[in-house]
């Protein structure tokens, strides 16, 4: 049953997406307006697939803000970042720039409001990236950040990018952790039945310094971590 369920998801969602990004990158071209419609029902189709083809339970905790934010957040499969413009309203999210280069797909990146970070560049690459969400910040969108920079395995707490703590003063955003356990259930390749949750942090107000931020946010975006490990503990103690 298990094998059926990835064999149905990957042919439903796949096909769909072919579908759905064909239609975005043509959009980029004759409908800029038509590209979040699109790319959001993707994120919609996808929460679909995980929900009815593999079973999945998809909850949410904690408290989200009605003010614009940052949000910090925990990135442990791909999930997540499919999951995003199901997740927010009309997200801006932060994403490396070779990606951009992908034919099509960059361009309606780009259309939707997605927002290029050239790692290797530093400050130079900040200023990019402050021009390039100027438009999101305006609207009042929230934006999305990975601070660990890639998929991270469950369980690991690696540290926080540094160009984390020099968008959240460039943006001048309070920043909202938000912790996501998907790893365990969605696998680069098999998927399992089970409940993924988005837990969202206490909102961290703008301007404090680099290392109290950093040690705040680090915490939030692991909290689903240290509460499977006392659950584990408690198990194997009874």
């Amino acid at each position: 049953m298990l094998l059926l369920r990835n064999i149905t998801f990957y042919i439903a969602f796949y096909s769909g997406s072919a579908l759905i990004s064909f239609g975005a990158a043509l959009a980029s071209y004759l409908r800029p307006q038509w590209v979040r419609p699109i790319c959001d029902n993707w994120s919609h189709w996808h929460n679909w697939c995980c929900t009815r083809l593999l079973g999945l339970t998809i909850r949410f905790t904690g408290t989200r803000p009605d003010v614009p934010a940052l949000y910090a957040i925990k990135h442990e499969s791909y999930f997540e970042a499919i999951a995003m413009a199901h997740t927010f309203d009309h997200p801006a999210g932060v994403a490396k720039r070779e990606l951009f280069d992908i034919p099509g797909w960059g361009r309606a990146a780009l259309a939707y409001g997605l927002i290029p970070v050239a790692r290797e560049q530093g400050a130079k690459a900040l200023r990019a990236m402050l021009k390039a969400a100027k438009p999101a910040l305006e609207q009042g969108r929230p934006i999305v950040i990975f601070p660990e920079g890639t998929r991270i395995p469950h369980g690991e707490h690696p540290p926080l990018q540094s160009g984390f703590a020099a968008l959240y003063k460039l943006f001048g955003l309070p920043v909202v952790p938000v912790a996501v356990d998907s790893g365990p259930i969605y696998g680069p390749f098999l998927k399992r039945p089970g409940t993924i949750t988005w837990h969202f942090g206490e909102m961290i107000e703008p301007g404090l310094p680099r290392d109290e931020v950093a040690a705040r946010v680090h915490a939030g975006i692991n909290a689903l971590n240290d509460v499977r490990r006392v659950e584990q503990a408690a198990e194997e103690q009874s």
